[in-house]
């Protein structure tokens, strides 16, 4: 089985302009180890929260850069040569080409933001 069968992404857009996002009633309620919610759509980009806690596999994305804001726990990004550890309150962004991989040796909420043409998976 292919290590992106045991994700849960939905792409479908939860939310329009002026509707209430209660992304910590979210949070709460994630009973899945590695779910991914698109929350909005803002100008080009979707907004997407990620509750997650195990590892996802490595890739790039060829197109699109990609934001990631820690919310609460840890999160790790290896790269080829070095990981960066994203506390509560840390971002980073990782240009488009960069090939890395998260972990999340913990229960760990993010927000995402990237293109509204990614592949959240990555590009092979």
């Amino acid at each position: 089985m292919d290590n992106r069968d045991r994700y849960s992404i939905n792409t479908d857009i939860k939310f329009r302009g002026l509707e209430l996002i209660d992304v910590s009633e979210l949070i709460r309620t994630c009973e899945k180890n590695w779910q991914n919610f698109s929350l909005c759509e803002v100008n080009d980009s979707v907004v997407r929260l990620g509750v997650i806690h195990g590892e996802f596999h490595w890739h790039k994305h060829d197109n699109e850069d990609e934001f990631f804001y820690v919310i609460d726990g840890l999160l790790n990004i290896d790269f080829n040569d070095k990981t960066v550890n994203l506390t509560p309150g840390q971002g980073i962004m990782i240009p488009k080409g960069v090939v890395h991989r998260t972990r999340a040796p913990e229960r760990t909420s993010i927000l995402m933001v990237e293109g509204n043409t990614v592949t959240p998976t990555g590009d092979d």
